[in-house]
């Protein structure tokens, strides 16, 4: 079996420079990966553009083995979900807003409610169902935002930092709720961060990203070394 995501020759170019050229990437199914490097390096850019939300300037995504193209965007984009850094939700009620993404992705009515209650109970927030989403906290929201893309049953999930607005407590409580579902579920995941003390938590591989190109890809202790897990003051991409 092929990988489920397979990028080759890819290139984003903006009306002044180049944000990003990587020849090749590519998950395989059930697959957990952090893709890591400082700020500008093209993480953000590169994610948006596997998630089918910008097109790239060259190149070619193949979802699935479907090669990404005009006619099919739209079906292989609702096989895919995002979280980003900053909260997305809508100006509703915490359960109109996973109901609402169900609707759209046409889940019927039973089965929302009951993905619904569930992804809200997995991460901790059945409790605020009838809460209107502006009027949460920061921590709330992600999590809402994380029950939500799991509700779609995405058969691939991206995460844009979706702890770097967090304080510390939050952010280490989300991170390891997140970390476990995303094991036990094995959700095919791809996970941008430039804080790689994250890595562990969510991936078990990582793409180093530095100045718009992947310079490395391998295990977690191929690219941080045996002692990873301990380390807080080297980053990787300044070997």
């Amino acid at each position: 079996m092929g990988p489920l995501l397979w990028a080759k020759n890819l290139r984003l170019m903006n009306s002044t420079k180049e944000i990003f050229r990587v020849d090749s990437f590519s998950m395989m199914r059930g697959e957990a990966v952090a893709l890591v490097g400082p700020n500008g390096a093209g993480k953000t850019s590169l994610l948006l553009a596997l998630a089918l939300l910008v097109p790239p300037t060259s190149g070619t995504i193949e979802f699935d083995g479907n090669v990404a193209a005009a006619g099919n965007i739209l079906a292989l984009r609702r096989r895919m979900a995002v979280v980003f850094q900053e909260s997305t939700l809508l100006d509703m009620t915490v359960s109109s807003n996973l109901l609402t993404a169900l609707r759209i992705r046409n889940v019927a009515r039973g089965e929302s409610l009951a993905r619904m209650e569930k992804w809200l109970e997995v991460f901790g927030v059945a409790h605020l169902k009838g809460r209107q989403a502006r009027s949460l906290s920061g921590g709330e929201a992600q999590r809402v935002s994380l029950a939500r893309a799991f509700a779609l049953e995405p058969d691939l999930l991206f995460l844009d930092e979706p702890f770097a607005s967090l304080d510390y407590p939050t952010r280490n409580s989300l991170l390891d709720d997140l970390g476990q579902v995303i094991k036990k579920m094995g959700m095919t995941t791809l996970f941008v961060t430039h804080d790689y003390t994250e890595i562990p938590h969510l991936a078990e591989r990582t793409a180093v990203m530095f100045e718009g190109r992947m310079i490395k890809s391998g295990s977690n202790r191929e690219i941080l070394g045996e002692d990873y897990l301990e380390r807080r003051c080297r980053v990787p991409w300044e070997d």
